[in-house]
């Protein structure tokens, strides 16, 4: 059985983990373990760097933390606004024992000017800021903004579960990268 390491202890990002390890590998078993690594980065990453930044951070703590792994997944979301529109997305960098790295981003929606506000005016995080808007209470470890703005059809588990599964590729084809 091969040992993830995921580099947070939210239990959506765990769950994002089990469903592109197990998408992509059906007919593997793996056995998943959290750890509190630190990003690095603001507690709300405001570009597209950062966020990519702090999810390779995010790997680097969390191999220290747990040397023993066979895969280790960091994931970050953030923001960045663009023309005045605020872009909301998430980076995830997967990284194998061996070294072997891949990395996906994955697809971007627009906040709403309310939740851009609150990000960029109060320095809220955008989990803050959805539970502000709709009324909830620690989204992020939930259905998250996107669930809230799709009404369901999309939570943040989906959102990020295709960044995971790109940044398997290189362990999907192995021989093409």
């Amino acid at each position: 059985m091969k040992k993830v390491v995921v580099a947070s202890t939210n239990p959506v990002k765990l769950e994002v983990a089990k469903r592109a390890f197990g998408a992509c590998f059906p007919g593997e078993d793996f056995d998943f373990e959290c750890v509190k690594a630190v990003s690095g980065v603001s507690d709300q990453p405001l570009s597209d760097e950062e966020t990519l930044r702090g999810a390779h951070i995010r790997i680097a703590s969390t191999k220290a933390l747990a040397p023993d792994a066979d895969f280790y997944i960091g994931l970050e979301g953030g923001v960045e606004d663009v023309h005045g529109e605020l872009h909301e997305f998430a980076w995830v960098v997967v990284e194998s024992r061996e070294g072997t790295l891949g990395k996906g981003k994955s697809a971007t929606f627009f906040a709403p000017p309310e939740i851009r506000r609150l990000i960029l005016e109060e320095g809220k995080e955008l989990g803050d800021a959805a539970d502000i808007v709709f009324g909830d209470s620690n989204s992020k470890q939930k259905q998250g903004a996107i669930g809230h703005l799709t009404r369901g059809v999309i939570d943040r588990a989906e959102l990020y579960r295709h960044a995971a599964v790109f940044a398997l590729l290189p362990f999907i084809q192995e021989e093409l990268y």
